[in-house]
Protein backbone atom coordinates (compact mmCIF):
# COMPACT_ATOMS: atom_id res chain seq x y z
CA UNK A 1 0.00 0.00 0.00
CA UNK A 2 1.26 3.17 -1.43
CA UNK A 3 1.23 6.06 1.43
CA UNK A 4 -0.50 9.40 0.28
CA UNK A 5 1.81 12.57 0.06
CA UNK A 6 0.32 15.41 2.68
CA UNK A 7 -0.95 18.08 1.60
CA UNK A 8 1.26 20.51 2.13
CA UNK A 9 3.16 18.62 0.15
CA UNK A 10 1.01 18.12 -2.83
CA UNK A 11 0.33 22.50 -2.40
CA UNK A 12 4.49 22.96 -2.23
CA UNK A 13 4.67 20.67 -5.90
CA UNK A 14 1.92 23.25 -7.86
CA UNK A 15 3.84 26.08 -6.30
CA UNK A 16 7.17 24.95 -7.17
CA UNK A 17 5.60 24.43 -11.18
CA UNK A 18 3.85 27.65 -11.08
CA UNK A 19 6.06 30.58 -12.98
CA UNK A 20 7.30 33.32 -11.09
CA UNK A 21 5.81 36.53 -11.74
CA UNK A 22 8.36 38.78 -12.80
CA UNK A 23 10.40 40.65 -10.26
CA UNK A 24 10.12 44.61 -9.81
CA UNK A 25 12.14 47.37 -8.69
CA UNK A 26 10.93 47.56 -4.65
CA UNK A 27 11.94 51.42 -5.03
CA UNK A 28 9.69 51.98 -7.91
CA UNK A 29 5.74 52.58 -6.92
CA UNK A 30 2.98 51.36 -9.91
CA UNK A 31 1.84 54.14 -12.16
CA UNK A 32 -1.67 55.01 -10.85
CA UNK A 33 -2.79 56.51 -13.98
CA UNK A 34 -1.89 53.07 -15.97
CA UNK A 35 -4.21 51.20 -13.18
CA UNK A 36 -7.00 53.75 -14.35
CA UNK A 37 -6.64 52.67 -17.58
CA UNK A 38 -4.97 55.82 -19.08
CA UNK A 39 -1.88 54.18 -20.95
CA UNK A 40 1.47 56.40 -22.44
CA UNK A 41 1.22 59.15 -19.72
CA UNK A 42 4.27 57.74 -17.74
CA UNK A 43 6.00 61.11 -18.73
CA UNK A 44 4.16 63.49 -17.79
CA UNK A 45 2.40 61.13 -14.73
CA UNK A 46 4.64 63.37 -11.86
CA UNK A 47 2.91 66.30 -13.21
CA UNK A 48 -0.50 65.39 -12.81
CA UNK A 49 0.36 64.05 -9.58
CA UNK A 50 1.68 66.93 -8.23
CA UNK A 51 -1.55 69.10 -9.79
CA UNK A 52 -3.93 66.83 -8.01
CA UNK A 53 -1.52 66.86 -4.72
CA UNK A 54 -1.70 70.70 -4.77
CA UNK A 55 -4.98 71.24 -6.20
CA UNK A 56 -3.97 73.85 -7.88
CA UNK A 57 -5.53 74.59 -12.06
CA UNK A 58 -4.70 72.55 -14.60
CA UNK A 59 -4.96 72.95 -18.16
CA UNK A 60 -4.69 70.38 -20.54
CA UNK A 61 -4.11 70.67 -24.13
CA UNK A 62 -4.04 67.83 -26.93
CA UNK A 63 -5.05 66.96 -29.97
CA UNK A 64 -8.55 65.43 -30.35
CA UNK A 65 -8.83 61.73 -29.29
CA UNK A 66 -5.67 62.28 -26.79
CA UNK A 67 -7.67 61.01 -23.79
CA UNK A 68 -8.15 64.82 -22.16
CA UNK A 69 -11.83 63.82 -20.90
CA UNK A 70 -11.21 60.27 -20.10
CA UNK A 71 -8.22 61.80 -17.76
CA UNK A 72 -10.02 64.10 -15.76
CA UNK A 73 -12.93 62.00 -15.41
CA UNK A 74 -11.32 58.77 -14.78
CA UNK A 75 -9.45 61.04 -11.68
CA UNK A 76 -12.56 62.13 -10.40
CA UNK A 77 -14.05 59.33 -9.93
CA UNK A 78 -10.87 57.43 -8.71
CA UNK A 79 -11.01 60.40 -5.96
CA UNK A 80 -14.57 60.00 -5.19
CA UNK A 81 -15.47 62.98 -6.27
CA UNK A 82 -19.20 64.62 -6.28
CA UNK A 83 -17.56 66.66 -10.11
CA UNK A 84 -19.15 68.64 -12.99
CA UNK A 85 -18.35 68.45 -16.59
CA UNK A 86 -19.26 71.42 -18.59
CA UNK A 87 -18.64 71.92 -22.39
CA UNK A 88 -17.07 75.26 -22.26
CA UNK A 89 -18.46 75.67 -25.70
CA UNK A 90 -22.05 75.04 -25.24
CA UNK A 91 -22.08 77.03 -21.45
CA UNK A 92 -24.28 79.67 -20.79
CA UNK A 93 -23.95 81.45 -17.32
CA UNK A 94 -26.85 79.84 -16.38
CA UNK A 95 -25.86 76.45 -16.25
CA UNK A 96 -23.37 76.83 -14.18
CA UNK A 97 -24.93 78.63 -11.00
CA UNK A 98 -28.33 78.13 -11.59
CA UNK A 99 -31.61 80.79 -12.50
CA UNK A 100 -31.67 84.13 -10.42
CA UNK A 101 -34.46 84.68 -7.74
CA UNK A 102 -34.78 87.70 -5.51
CA UNK A 103 -33.69 86.82 -2.03
CA UNK A 104 -35.22 87.90 1.20
CA UNK A 105 -32.48 90.73 2.06
CA UNK A 106 -32.66 92.25 -1.52
CA UNK A 107 -29.94 90.23 -2.91
CA UNK A 108 -29.95 87.33 -5.46
CA UNK A 109 -30.04 83.70 -4.55
CA UNK A 110 -29.65 80.98 -7.45
CA UNK A 111 -32.12 78.44 -8.27
CA UNK A 112 -29.80 75.56 -8.16
CA UNK A 113 -30.35 72.85 -11.01
CA UNK A 114 -28.45 69.29 -10.70
CA UNK A 115 -25.92 70.73 -13.12
CA UNK A 116 -25.20 73.73 -11.61
CA UNK A 117 -21.58 74.11 -9.88
CA UNK A 118 -22.52 74.44 -6.24
CA UNK A 119 -21.95 71.55 -4.50
CA UNK A 120 -19.37 70.34 -6.63
CA UNK A 121 -15.68 68.65 -5.66
CA UNK A 122 -14.13 69.51 -8.77
CA UNK A 123 -15.15 70.94 -12.26
CA UNK A 124 -13.65 70.31 -15.80
CA UNK A 125 -14.60 73.54 -18.14
CA UNK A 126 -14.01 71.43 -21.89
CA UNK A 127 -13.26 73.13 -24.91
CA UNK A 128 -12.22 76.02 -23.01
CA UNK A 129 -10.42 77.70 -25.92
CA UNK A 130 -14.44 77.43 -28.22
CA UNK A 131 -15.82 79.24 -25.22
CA UNK A 132 -17.19 82.69 -25.98
CA UNK A 133 -15.23 85.62 -24.55
CA UNK A 134 -17.73 86.65 -21.87
CA UNK A 135 -18.23 83.42 -20.97
CA UNK A 136 -14.01 83.08 -20.10
CA UNK A 137 -14.18 86.15 -18.26
CA UNK A 138 -17.14 84.61 -15.82
CA UNK A 139 -15.09 81.24 -15.42
CA UNK A 140 -11.78 83.63 -14.65
CA UNK A 141 -12.94 83.61 -10.94
CA UNK A 142 -13.86 79.75 -10.26
CA UNK A 143 -10.40 79.13 -11.67
CA UNK A 144 -8.48 81.46 -10.13
CA UNK A 145 -10.51 82.57 -6.40
CA UNK A 146 -13.14 79.12 -6.21
CA UNK A 147 -15.66 82.32 -6.30
CA UNK A 148 -18.71 81.99 -8.87
CA UNK A 149 -20.79 85.68 -8.87
CA UNK A 150 -18.44 86.50 -5.44
CA UNK A 151 -20.02 83.64 -3.60
CA UNK A 152 -17.03 80.86 -2.46
CA UNK A 153 -18.07 78.04 -3.81
CA UNK A 154 -17.60 75.61 -1.00
CA UNK A 155 -15.81 72.66 -1.19
CA UNK A 156 -14.47 73.04 -5.01
CA UNK A 157 -11.02 71.65 -4.44
CA UNK A 158 -10.04 70.75 -8.35
CA UNK A 159 -10.70 73.19 -11.46
CA UNK A 160 -9.69 72.00 -14.62
CA UNK A 161 -10.20 72.61 -18.53
CA UNK A 162 -9.04 71.07 -21.76
CA UNK A 163 -8.61 72.57 -25.07
CA UNK A 164 -7.31 71.21 -28.33
CA UNK A 165 -3.52 73.12 -29.68
CA UNK A 166 -5.00 77.06 -30.27
CA UNK A 167 -4.69 78.23 -34.42
CA UNK A 168 -3.04 81.09 -34.98
CA UNK A 169 -2.20 83.35 -37.61
CA UNK A 170 0.80 81.48 -38.38
CA UNK A 171 -0.15 78.25 -37.35
CA UNK A 172 -3.16 76.34 -39.05
CA UNK A 173 -3.29 73.38 -37.23
CA UNK A 174 -6.84 71.95 -38.55
CA UNK A 175 -8.74 73.45 -34.97
CA UNK A 176 -9.77 76.62 -36.49
CA UNK A 177 -12.32 77.02 -33.74
CA UNK A 178 -9.81 76.60 -30.94
CA UNK A 179 -8.68 80.21 -30.00
CA UNK A 180 -5.55 81.30 -27.89
CA UNK A 181 -6.89 81.94 -24.53
CA UNK A 182 -6.51 85.04 -22.87
CA UNK A 183 -3.66 86.27 -21.46
CA UNK A 184 -4.71 87.09 -18.19
CA UNK A 185 -6.81 83.24 -18.16
CA UNK A 186 -4.14 81.31 -19.44
CA UNK A 187 -1.85 82.79 -16.28
CA UNK A 188 -4.32 81.63 -13.62
CA UNK A 189 -3.58 77.39 -14.35
CA UNK A 190 -0.36 76.34 -12.64
CA UNK A 191 -0.12 73.85 -14.63
CA UNK A 192 -0.54 73.60 -18.61
CA UNK A 193 0.17 70.01 -19.85
CA UNK A 194 0.63 69.02 -23.25
CA UNK A 195 -0.88 65.23 -23.91
CA UNK A 196 1.65 62.93 -25.49
CA UNK A 197 0.41 61.51 -29.11
CA UNK A 198 0.46 58.21 -30.59
CA UNK A 199 3.73 58.76 -31.69
CA UNK A 200 5.45 58.59 -28.09
CA UNK A 201 3.70 55.21 -27.01
CA UNK A 202 5.93 52.04 -26.51
CA UNK A 203 4.08 49.49 -28.79
CA UNK A 204 2.76 48.08 -25.40
CA UNK A 205 1.05 51.30 -24.61
CA UNK A 206 -0.28 51.44 -28.13
CA UNK A 207 -1.92 47.80 -27.61
CA UNK A 208 -3.54 48.49 -24.59
CA UNK A 209 -4.81 51.46 -25.57
CA UNK A 210 -6.42 50.02 -28.76
CA UNK A 211 -7.81 46.88 -26.44
CA UNK A 212 -8.82 49.07 -23.85
CA UNK A 213 -12.84 48.48 -22.81
CA UNK A 214 -14.73 50.65 -20.37
CA UNK A 215 -15.75 49.26 -17.06
CA UNK A 216 -16.21 50.08 -13.67
CA UNK A 217 -13.69 51.24 -12.05
CA UNK A 218 -11.21 48.71 -9.56
CA UNK A 219 -10.54 49.90 -6.42
CA UNK A 220 -7.12 48.64 -5.92
CA UNK A 221 -6.96 51.15 -8.78
CA UNK A 222 -8.40 53.87 -6.66
CA UNK A 223 -6.89 53.20 -4.26
CA UNK A 224 -2.85 52.97 -5.58
CA UNK A 225 -3.80 56.64 -7.57
CA UNK A 226 -5.11 57.54 -3.22
CA UNK A 227 -1.92 56.15 -2.07
CA UNK A 228 0.71 58.30 -4.42
CA UNK A 229 -1.15 61.08 -3.61
CA UNK A 230 -0.40 60.93 -0.03
CA UNK A 231 3.05 59.90 -0.54
CA UNK A 232 3.29 63.00 -2.46
CA UNK A 233 1.78 65.43 -0.28
CA UNK A 234 3.70 64.07 2.88
CA UNK A 235 6.83 64.63 0.88
CA UNK A 236 6.74 68.24 -0.34
CA UNK A 237 6.84 69.84 2.96
CA UNK A 238 9.97 67.88 3.55
CA UNK A 239 11.46 69.11 0.48
CA UNK A 240 10.32 72.23 1.29
CA UNK A 241 12.47 72.61 4.21
CA UNK A 242 15.46 71.09 2.25
CA UNK A 243 15.62 72.81 -0.76
CA UNK A 244 13.09 76.19 -0.58
CA UNK A 245 16.24 78.40 -0.72
CA UNK A 246 17.95 76.65 -3.90
CA UNK A 247 14.68 76.36 -5.64
CA UNK A 248 13.85 80.17 -5.06
CA UNK A 249 17.27 80.66 -6.53
CA UNK A 250 16.52 78.81 -9.72
CA UNK A 251 13.03 80.01 -10.37
CA UNK A 252 14.89 83.42 -10.35
CA UNK A 253 18.10 82.95 -12.57
CA UNK A 254 15.31 80.90 -14.47
CA UNK A 255 12.76 84.01 -14.83
CA UNK A 256 15.91 85.98 -16.16
CA UNK A 257 17.22 83.64 -18.35
CA UNK A 258 13.58 82.74 -19.78
CA UNK A 259 12.94 86.78 -20.54
CA UNK A 260 16.27 87.16 -22.57
CA UNK A 261 15.14 84.18 -24.46
CA UNK A 262 11.88 86.26 -24.75
CA UNK A 263 9.94 84.34 -22.85
CA UNK A 264 8.49 87.12 -20.19
CA UNK A 265 7.02 85.03 -16.83
CA UNK A 266 4.94 87.41 -14.85
CA UNK A 267 5.63 87.98 -11.20
CA UNK A 268 2.67 85.58 -10.26
CA UNK A 269 4.20 83.14 -12.39
CA UNK A 270 7.26 82.80 -10.68
CA UNK A 271 5.52 82.04 -7.43
CA UNK A 272 3.80 79.31 -9.03
CA UNK A 273 6.70 77.94 -10.63
CA UNK A 274 8.23 78.01 -7.27
CA UNK A 275 5.58 76.07 -5.77
CA UNK A 276 5.01 73.30 -9.08
CA UNK A 277 8.52 72.82 -8.87
CA UNK A 278 8.43 71.57 -5.37
CA UNK A 279 5.30 70.11 -6.12
CA UNK A 280 6.66 67.79 -9.09
CA UNK A 281 9.58 66.79 -7.09
CA UNK A 282 7.45 65.45 -4.59
CA UNK A 283 5.03 63.61 -6.94
CA UNK A 284 8.40 62.51 -9.20
CA UNK A 285 10.02 60.66 -5.83
CA UNK A 286 6.56 59.35 -4.87
CA UNK A 287 6.61 57.74 -7.80
CA UNK A 288 10.17 56.71 -7.92
CA UNK A 289 12.21 57.58 -4.80
CA UNK A 290 15.55 57.92 -7.09
CA UNK A 291 13.94 60.32 -9.42
CA UNK A 292 16.40 63.14 -10.24
CA UNK A 293 15.97 66.62 -9.01
CA UNK A 294 16.85 68.58 -11.97
CA UNK A 295 14.74 66.48 -14.23
CA UNK A 296 11.66 66.88 -12.05
CA UNK A 297 11.98 71.02 -12.15
CA UNK A 298 12.02 70.36 -16.08
CA UNK A 299 9.10 68.90 -16.47
CA UNK A 300 7.30 71.35 -14.23
CA UNK A 301 9.09 74.24 -16.41
CA UNK A 302 7.89 72.23 -19.47
CA UNK A 303 4.51 72.24 -17.99
CA UNK A 304 4.36 75.28 -16.25
CA UNK A 305 4.30 77.89 -18.99
CA UNK A 306 1.42 79.41 -19.93
CA UNK A 307 2.25 80.92 -23.68
CA UNK A 308 1.18 77.36 -25.09
CA UNK A 309 -2.58 77.61 -24.23
CA UNK A 310 -1.77 81.40 -26.10
CA UNK A 311 -0.67 79.56 -29.42
CA UNK A 312 2.97 81.36 -28.25
CA UNK A 313 5.65 78.47 -29.71
CA UNK A 314 8.14 77.35 -27.11
CA UNK A 315 11.38 76.54 -28.53
CA UNK A 316 12.71 73.67 -27.02
CA UNK A 317 16.16 74.64 -27.18
CA UNK A 318 15.56 77.61 -25.37
CA UNK A 319 14.00 76.37 -22.53
CA UNK A 320 16.15 73.46 -21.96
CA UNK A 321 18.99 75.62 -22.02
CA UNK A 322 17.22 78.29 -19.46
CA UNK A 323 16.79 75.15 -17.59
CA UNK A 324 20.28 74.21 -17.30
CA UNK A 325 22.26 77.16 -16.90
CA UNK A 326 19.25 78.14 -14.07
CA UNK A 327 20.11 75.26 -12.22
CA UNK A 328 23.60 75.63 -12.44
CA UNK A 329 23.49 78.78 -10.98
CA UNK A 330 21.18 78.10 -8.01
CA UNK A 331 24.57 76.24 -6.77
CA UNK A 332 27.04 79.07 -7.01
CA UNK A 333 27.59 81.09 -4.59
CA UNK A 334 26.01 85.18 -4.30
CA UNK A 335 29.20 86.93 -4.86
CA UNK A 336 30.07 84.86 -7.74
CA UNK A 337 29.94 87.73 -10.78
CA UNK A 338 27.96 85.44 -13.05
CA UNK A 339 25.34 85.27 -10.87
CA UNK A 340 24.43 89.08 -11.11
CA UNK A 341 25.36 88.88 -14.90
CA UNK A 342 22.89 86.34 -16.24
CA UNK A 343 20.29 87.72 -13.74
CA UNK A 344 20.68 91.21 -15.93
CA UNK A 345 18.13 90.74 -18.36
CA UNK A 346 19.38 93.17 -21.00
CA UNK A 347 22.23 91.86 -23.21
CA UNK A 348 23.93 95.57 -22.51
CA UNK A 349 24.03 95.14 -18.99
CA UNK A 350 24.96 91.69 -19.37
CA UNK A 351 28.41 92.42 -21.56
CA UNK A 352 29.23 95.30 -19.18
CA UNK A 353 29.27 93.45 -16.07
CA UNK A 354 30.68 90.67 -17.99
CA UNK A 355 33.95 93.19 -19.40
CA UNK A 356 33.71 94.00 -15.70
CA UNK A 357 34.26 91.35 -14.32
CA UNK A 358 38.02 90.39 -14.61
CA UNK A 359 37.96 87.55 -12.40
CA UNK A 360 35.21 85.38 -14.66
CA UNK A 361 36.95 82.52 -16.14
CA UNK A 362 37.26 82.46 -20.10
CA UNK A 363 35.28 79.87 -20.74
CA UNK A 364 32.06 82.01 -18.60
CA UNK A 365 32.82 85.23 -20.39
CA UNK A 366 33.15 83.61 -23.93
CA UNK A 367 29.80 82.03 -22.95
CA UNK A 368 28.01 85.43 -21.99
CA UNK A 369 29.42 87.23 -25.34
CA UNK A 370 28.63 84.88 -27.34
CA UNK A 371 25.05 84.73 -25.66
CA UNK A 372 24.92 88.51 -25.82
CA UNK A 373 26.11 88.75 -29.38
CA UNK A 374 23.16 86.62 -30.79
CA UNK A 375 20.86 88.41 -29.03
CA UNK A 376 21.81 92.16 -30.31
CA UNK A 377 20.51 93.86 -33.51
CA UNK A 378 22.73 95.16 -36.44
CA UNK A 379 24.59 98.50 -35.20
CA UNK A 380 23.96 97.21 -31.51
CA UNK A 381 26.13 94.04 -32.18
CA UNK A 382 28.59 95.94 -34.19
CA UNK A 383 29.21 98.54 -31.18
CA UNK A 384 29.53 95.52 -28.76
CA UNK A 385 32.36 94.01 -30.75
CA UNK A 386 34.16 97.57 -31.16
CA UNK A 387 34.15 97.75 -27.02
CA UNK A 388 35.10 94.31 -26.86
CA UNK A 389 38.49 94.92 -28.87
CA UNK A 390 39.01 98.36 -27.87
CA UNK A 391 38.83 97.39 -23.92
CA UNK A 392 41.02 94.82 -24.28
CA UNK A 393 38.60 92.22 -23.26
CA UNK A 394 38.69 89.88 -26.47
CA UNK A 395 42.07 88.73 -25.61
CA UNK A 396 39.45 87.07 -22.71
CA UNK A 397 37.41 85.07 -25.96
CA UNK A 398 38.28 81.72 -26.49
CA UNK A 399 39.23 80.60 -29.98
CA UNK A 400 35.45 80.12 -31.43
CA UNK A 401 34.29 83.48 -30.15
CA UNK A 402 36.87 85.32 -30.53
CA UNK A 403 37.05 84.49 -34.47
CA UNK A 404 33.21 85.51 -34.80
CA UNK A 405 33.93 88.89 -33.13
CA UNK A 406 36.91 89.56 -34.86
CA UNK A 407 35.36 88.93 -38.51
CA UNK A 408 32.79 91.78 -37.22
CA UNK A 409 35.19 93.85 -36.15
CA UNK A 410 37.34 93.84 -38.79
CA UNK A 411 34.59 95.76 -41.37
CA UNK A 412 34.44 97.83 -38.53
CA UNK A 413 37.98 99.13 -38.55
CA UNK A 414 38.47 99.96 -42.31
CA UNK A 415 35.84 101.36 -44.55
CA UNK A 416 34.04 98.08 -46.33
CA UNK A 417 34.62 98.10 -49.92
CA UNK A 418 31.88 96.47 -52.07
CA UNK A 419 30.21 96.97 -55.56
CA UNK A 420 26.50 95.86 -56.28
CA UNK A 421 23.86 96.66 -58.89
CA UNK A 422 20.33 97.13 -57.92
CA UNK A 423 17.38 98.74 -59.78
CA UNK A 424 16.37 101.74 -58.90
CA UNK A 425 12.88 100.91 -57.98
CA UNK A 426 13.79 98.05 -55.45
CA UNK A 427 13.91 98.16 -51.87
CA UNK A 428 17.60 97.50 -52.00
CA UNK A 429 18.69 100.39 -53.75
CA UNK A 430 15.82 102.77 -51.46
CA UNK A 431 17.35 100.88 -48.83
CA UNK A 432 21.01 102.11 -49.67
CA UNK A 433 20.06 105.54 -50.63
CA UNK A 434 18.85 105.71 -46.80
CA UNK A 435 22.21 104.55 -45.71
CA UNK A 436 23.75 107.45 -47.34
CA UNK A 437 21.47 109.95 -46.23
CA UNK A 438 22.50 109.07 -42.56
CA UNK A 439 26.22 108.86 -43.21
CA UNK A 440 25.98 112.30 -44.28
CA UNK A 441 24.91 113.39 -40.70
CA UNK A 442 28.62 112.28 -39.76
CA UNK A 443 31.74 113.97 -39.47
CA UNK A 444 34.59 112.11 -41.71
CA UNK A 445 37.45 114.20 -39.79
CA UNK A 446 35.38 112.46 -35.89
CA UNK A 447 36.89 108.84 -35.73
CA UNK A 448 33.94 107.54 -34.03
CA UNK A 449 31.42 108.66 -36.77
CA UNK A 450 33.74 106.34 -39.09
CA UNK A 451 33.77 102.99 -37.00
CA UNK A 452 29.56 103.92 -36.72
CA UNK A 453 29.80 105.07 -40.51
CA UNK A 454 31.63 101.16 -41.26
CA UNK A 455 29.13 99.44 -39.22
CA UNK A 456 26.26 100.58 -40.94
CA UNK A 457 27.31 99.91 -44.53
CA UNK A 458 28.98 96.62 -43.65
CA UNK A 459 25.73 95.60 -42.16
CA UNK A 460 24.14 96.46 -45.43
CA UNK A 461 26.86 94.56 -47.52
CA UNK A 462 25.62 91.71 -45.11
CA UNK A 463 22.14 92.01 -46.36
CA UNK A 464 21.25 92.82 -42.61
CA UNK A 465 19.15 95.64 -44.12
CA UNK A 466 16.45 94.61 -45.83
CA UNK A 467 14.17 97.90 -45.73
CA UNK A 468 14.98 101.59 -45.20
CA UNK A 469 13.84 101.55 -41.45
CA UNK A 470 16.15 98.92 -40.59
CA UNK A 471 19.10 101.32 -41.32
CA UNK A 472 17.44 103.86 -39.40
CA UNK A 473 17.47 101.56 -36.56
CA UNK A 474 20.76 100.45 -36.79
CA UNK A 475 22.17 103.45 -37.02
CA UNK A 476 20.43 104.41 -33.91
CA UNK A 477 21.24 101.37 -32.31
CA UNK A 478 25.16 101.44 -32.48
CA UNK A 479 24.77 105.06 -30.87
CA UNK A 480 22.66 103.66 -28.30
CA UNK A 481 24.87 100.92 -27.53
CA UNK A 482 28.00 102.78 -27.59
CA UNK A 483 26.94 105.29 -25.18
CA UNK A 484 25.74 102.82 -22.98
CA UNK A 485 28.89 101.00 -22.96
CA UNK A 486 31.13 103.87 -23.27
CA UNK A 487 33.94 104.33 -25.53
CA UNK A 488 36.93 103.59 -24.72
Amino acid sequence: MKAKPAAGAKAGAKAAKAPRPPRRNAMTMEDPFKRLGLHGLGGIAPVLLAALASEEPLLLIGPHGTAKSLLLTRVAEALGLEFRHYNASLLNFDDLVGFPLPGRDGGLEYARTPAAIWGAGAVVFDEISRCRPDIQNKLFPIIHERKAQGLPLEGLRYRWAAMNPPSTETDDNGYAGSEPLDAALADRFAFVVEMPGWATFSVDEQLAVIRAADGPLPLEAAQCLADALARARALRPLLEAERAAGIAAYVQALAALLAQANIPLSPRRAGMLYRSVLAVQAAAQALDPLAAAADAALLALRHGLPQRAQGIELPEVKILGAHREAWRLAGVSEDDPLKAILRAVDPAERLRLAVAAETLENAEFSRVVADVLAQLAPGARDAAVVHLFESGAAGRLNAAVAEQAALVYRDIAAPPGFSETAHATSERFKTWRRVLELLSRLDPANARDNLRANAVVAAFQRKELAEPEDAERAFAAYAEMEARLGAA
